[in-house]
């Protein structure tokens, strides 16, 4: 799992690139990225492009000064987290957590 942040100079937004690699995902044919970014909306969940290596990635423009909460959905059906999350918190459901990332 990675997580990569690019804070641009001229604007208030960072890109951040989620990468996953097969192994991490378990050989999944989709993997999406859910969080505060898309309300939760599984509608407009944001689909990771999957490349010949097994690897999955996706890059987002976000606005700084802010925290989103978020979660990798592995092909509709197994939830992740991300490793290299800056924190985690309850996510009220039982014990589940949900990944934190902090720009």
């Amino acid at each position: 799992m990675s997580l990569k942040k690019q804070y641009l100079k001229s604007k208030q937004i960072c890109k951040v690139t989620f990468s996953l690699s097969k192994e991490e995902v378990f050989n999944a044919q989709k993997v999406q990225v859910l969080g505060e970014f898309n309300d939760w909306d599984a509608k407009n969940a944001i689909e990771m492009k999957k490349y010949k290596n097994g690897t999955f990635k996706v890059v987002m423009d976000l606005p700084v000064h802010a925290e989103y909460q978020f979660k990798y959905l592995i092909d509709g059906e197994k939830w992740e987290n991300d490793g290299e999350a800056d924190k985690y918190v309850s996510n009220g459901i039982g014990a589940e957590e949900n990944s934190v990332l902090i720009l």
